[in-house]
């Protein structure tokens, strides 16, 4: 338990933090206040605050990754086929993402942007304060700075994958991020995996306190799965999956679905807690979104329908609104709730793994390898088996039945439904087929309107 001496520690230098980014990602002078970023890493204690001022924010203000309204959860569930939204009179925003038809000046879409450029730029703050520190040992400096460069890498993830082509901010100085411009998706990829790769070698295998909510050794390795996974490197995708699924002390497939998002679940990787929002609310963002008494999204009729009578998911995952005549996703269970936290933010989950290396292995050529791996997810949610209803299953077949077992079991989350349709490109086939709005330009997201009027370098994608 923190001490009030703790907590307003942490407050204090999240506010530095903030000074530093809070404004335009590319304007920032040196912030105003007695607490000077020098102080903040002037021991091992200041400096775990300022990481923990961090991991607070990615909750408390970080809109794209806290599961609220403007998350990548509810927006890129929108641009898919996942959800939308009950409110069409009002929720002109959220139509645009559900359509397809995204204006520049969208509210939403900025807040996705500037709140992701928000924490990268209090990870460069972070970093650059550890790398220049000698009061802080090498054994916090090290852990740290692989923490830092995890959360510098996976906001870069989300922010390449709804954008493209995005600028690569990798330091405080103003005068240089003032003239950049976006760098090629090939180049943020390579900073996300260099970013990865070091904290794979700095971050320690454990969890302080048991608690799931700092990244670990195999936090890093379950994202760089996910990034050759997305690069097709097949290999390096399956070794990354394979080191996480090798954990048995620190990670099972639960049986029980309804146990999968509680905090500190055997099967997450990382999670993020709404603790630093205080004991106003204490459930997570992704519950109030759809279990709330007022819920403003909803699942598509199509989407819960995908699923067979007798997956276990339709039954824990999937719960039906009488009042509204919809469906709604039912991962988390609490919508609100104050001073009883039961849920945390499920970042990074071990099914995901499995996935991974199942889709790895297939398109290796690895039937029996893919086989084994996608029947470990079947089998939890009740399904049969392809080992026994499709041993012969050939290589293309295999990759589409991995790829249907995604839809399934990752609905709802982290944009996944989204990103998966548009690396393998069946977006405009899918989506183009119901929504004669489609483009092949509306797999990116446009860069916000108001960031180009401050940053005219920055350009803009095609079709806006």
């Amino acid at each position: 338990m923190k001490s009030y001496k703790d907590i307003k520690s942490i407050i204090a230098i999240t506010l530095v933090l903030c000074a530093l980014s809070c404004d335009d990602f590319v304007e920032v002078d040196v912030p105003t206040n007695k607490l000077t970023v020098e102080s903040v890493f002037d021991s091992d204690e200041t400096a775990r605050s300022a990481m923990q001022g961090i991991y607070n924010e990615l909750f408390r203000s970080a809109s794209f990754c806290n599961g609220g309204s403007n998350s990548v959860t509810a927006l890129a569930g929108l641009s898919a086929d996942e959800i939308f939204t009950l409110n069409t009179a009002t929720d002109l925003g959220y139509l645009e993402f559900q359509e397809n038809e995204i204006l520049p000046n969208n509210t939403a879409n900025l807040s996705l942007w500037s709140s992701a450029y928000n924490i990268v730029y209090m990870a460069n703050s972070v970093l650059e304060g550890v790398s220049a520190s000698e009061q802080i040992s090498v054994e916090v400096s090290n852990q740290l700075e692989g923490e830092v460069r995890f959360i510098r890498a996976f906001t870069f993830f989300q922010l390449v994958n709804l954008y493209g082509e995005v600028p690569l901010v990798l330091t405080t100085d103003y005068r240089i991020n003032a003239e950049m411009s976006r760098a090629s998706v090939e180049e943020v990829y390579s900073q996300i995996s260099i970013d990865l790769q070091e904290a794979v070698t700095l971050l320690d295998a454990g969890y302080p306190d048991s608690e799931r909510i700092n990244v670990n050794r195999f936090a890093a390795e379950a994202l760089l799965a996910r990034v050759y996974l997305y690069r097709q490197e097949w290999a390096l995708a399956e070794i990354h999956s394979t080191n996480v699924i090798n954990q048995s002390g620190y990670y099972e497939l639960l049986k029980d679905l309804d146990q999968v998002f509680l905090k500190n679940s055997q099967e997450a990787i990382w999670q993020i807690s709404p603790a630093g929002n205080g004991n106003s609310s204490t459930n997570t963002n992704d519950g109030y979104l759809f279990v709330s008494p007022i819920p403003r999204l909803a699942l598509t009729n199509e989407y819960a329908a995908f699923f067979e009578d007798s997956d276990m998911r339709r039954s824990y995952w999937i719960g039906y609104n009488q009042d509204k005549e919809t469906y709604y996703p039912h991962k988390y269970k609490d919508g609100r709730s104050t001073n009883n936290i039961t849920e945390y933010s499920t970042v990074l989950r071990l099914a995901e793994q499995y996935l991974i290396r199942a889709e790895a292995r297939a398109r290796q050529g690895n039937i029996s390898g893919g086989i084994s791996d996608v029947d470990k997810i079947k089998d939890r949610a009740g399904l049969g088996l392809l080992s026994e209803t499709n041993p012969e299953i050939n290589q293309e077949d295999l990759v589409n039945e991995i790829l249907i077992e995604r839809k399934k079991e990752l609905f709802t989350e982290w944009g996944h439904r989204w990103f998966d349709l548009k690396r393998v490109g069946k977006a405009s086939e899918t989506l183009g087929s119901t929504n004669p709005l489609w483009q092949d330009t509306d797999v990116l997201y446009p860069i916000p309107e108001q960031e180009r009027m401050k940053i005219p370098g920055l350009g803009q994608n095609d079709g806006y």
